[in-house]
């Protein structure tokens, strides 16, 4: 391996047009190294200079580091022309763009230049500089009728990376063409040092903050509010907000986890600040025993996924998202509403449909991401993603929102509490009616990306015929969604890519009728997911 003076030249080139000091400093070091001839020097030369960062329907993520392939001032600034030349061209050139961020390393500096570049670009710009969850970002692009709305996050991902979240002037995720779109125009953006930014000092509307409150404050449907909860913000900036909303919403007796309370971006005490991360919540779930609390509550980062704990014969566990998704959405169409929508994804659990029809509501399944939940259609008042993500007033907040999925899991809770019932009950009575619902997933995590591609035309080419001894008949979603979904009398398995990892991911749904005996149909469940389980491993030479 060798230095290439093409390599070289983007580089040199790259450092030229840097808007920051520190970040030509970082590169010019990684360059002095790779020309020495030291090779991990000149591997990560080619990685920071392989990009750019691919801006898809969630925007960018990468890490931290100085780059054409990281995230740093400069494809920040970039990008925030490349945005504002889209919203030009789709006649929003002046209009009011709302700008958040988060706490992680970076964030306050990519918020002051992406409010800078949008104000020399001649847009107004609603700063809402925290830190602060990113739901408030996307309840005030509906609620000032804004053009856009854009959150400086890295959600839940590890803590060497950050982010740039867009949202359309519907408070909606964009979606094709509209990436491929904004991608062109920071392709064709000058250099970064180039870009016009009028700085402005930075400031919160705390009228926004308030509004949002307010709102979440009407979501319980209950009167009862004798509950004790713990809750972690997993050292994000859920924290705060998410106090502030339960005490307006009448649930005064929360702690939080002090050793995750407040926003660091180190993460100090967890390997990977994911609520579903295998040892994530340990902390949330042994400060819950200590207090013997009656509900244990975790946020991502950015406080736009809920996770929650409950105790279980003894013992304290996290529910499956699928489990926190029919608990909630049970619960908001209890509310009666007329001609209901709720949605989920093809990879979500079944179950939701049924309860639907139970209630007399409607029912959807769209691609996975809540940028498409959110566009089920019309009359949608529950929409979640196997993920830990909920949307519990969708009206208000086209996406995720952690906050006031909290909210409205503490006034099922209550409610329950008060008849003497918890949660596990409510999945009980929803199994008896509906049978027994249990899921899984299977993943292949490859070094070589393009495997992925041909093991899904393998699968394509010769599905197989039967999984877990159950015929199953192959469905391919191409070209809408590079999915395969395999079916058969009581199991269904979905195989795609991951969209954020080099991974193949395989999601399972085993489906059990109790006759009688709920814990033999949830023996009989379990036993068969293990064997699909086992089935879908072979499958993908897991």
């Amino acid at each position: 391996m060798r230095l290439t003076p093409q390599l070289r030249d983007k580089a040199f080139r790259w450092i030229a047009d840097d808007v920051d000091p520190a970040a030509r400093t970082e590169l010019q070091q990684v360059l002095a190294r790779a020309m020495g001839g030291a090779p991990e020097a000149l591997a990560e030369l080619e990685d920071r200079m392989s990009g750019p960062l691919t801006f898809g329907t969630a925007g960018l993520r990468g890490p931290v580091r100085a780059g054409v392939n990281g995230m740093n001032r400069s494809v920040v600034v970039r990008t925030t022309y490349g945005v504002a030349t889209w919203l030009v061209h789709k006649g929003h050139g002046g209009g009011l763009v709302v700008v958040g961020r988060d706490a992680r390393n970076g964030s306050a500096e990519f918020f002051r230049d992406v409010v800078a570049v949008l104000t020399a670009a001649g847009f107004q710009v609603c700063q809402l500089d925290g830190p602060l969850p990113t739901p408030i970002t996307a309840f005030a692009v509906r609620h000032l009728g804004a053009v856009a709305g854009i959150q400086i996050t890295a959600s839940h991902n590890p803590p060497a990376d950050n982010g740039y979240k867009l949202y359309d002037a519907d408070g909606t995720q964009i979606v094709p063409p509209d990436d491929r779109i904004i991608e062109a125009a920071i392709r064709d953006a000058p250099a970064a040092v180039s870009i016009p930014r009028t700085e402005i000092p930075p400031s919160t509307r705390q009228d926004v903050v308030d509004a949002y409150l307010s709102r979440v404050a009407t979501l319980p449907r209950g009167v009862d509010k004798d509950i004790k909860v713990v809750l972690t913000p997993m050292h994000g900036v859920g924290g705060d907000t998410a106090l502030k909303a339960l005490h307006q919403a009448g649930f005064t007796d929360v702690a939080l986890v002090a050793a995750q309370a407040e926003p660091d971006p180190v993460f100090p005490t967890v390997a990977f600040p994911n609520p579903e991360e295998p040892g994530a919540a340990d902390l949330l779930l042994s400060t819950a025993e200590e207090a013997a609390a009656d509900l244990a509550i975790a946020l991502d980062p950015d406080a736009d996924r809920c996770a929650l704990g409950v105790r279980d014969n003894g013992t304290w566990r996290m529910l499956r998202g699928d489990e926190t998704g029919v608990l909630l959405g049970n619960h908001i169409l209890a509310a009666g509403t007329p001609d209901a929508l709720v949605a989920t994804t093809i990879v979500s659990s079944s179950l939701l449909g049924s309860i639907a029809a139970a209630h007399g509501a409607r029912y959807a399944e769209t691609l996975t991401g809540f940028k498409w939940l959110v566009r089920a259609g019309e009359g949608l008042v529950f929409a979640y993603e196997e993920a830990l993500g909920n949307s519990v007033d969708p009206s208000q907040v086209r996406d995720k929102d952690g906050i006031s999925a909290a909210v409205v899991a503490c006034d099922l809770a209550a409610t329950l509490k008060a008849a003497g019932r918890t949660l596990l009950d409510v999945l009980d009575d929803l199994a008896v009616a509906h049978g027994v619902h249990v899921t899984d997933q299977v993943s292949l995590r490859v070094t070589d990306l393009p495997l992925i591609g041909r093991l899904m035309a393998k699968l394509r080419s010769a599905p197989p015929t039967a999984l877990a001894g159950v015929p199953v008949t192959a469905e391919d979603l191409l070209p809408e969604a590079d999915v395969l979904r395999l079916t058969g009398e009581g199991v269904r398995v979905v195989v795609r890519p991951s969209g954020t990892e080099p991974k193949l991911k395989a999601y399972l749904e085993v489906v059990s009728p109790v006759d009688g005996d709920l814990g033999a149909a949830r023996s009989a469940a379990r036993a068969k997911l293990a064997e699909l389980r086992a089935s879908v491993a072979e499958l993908l030479g897991v």
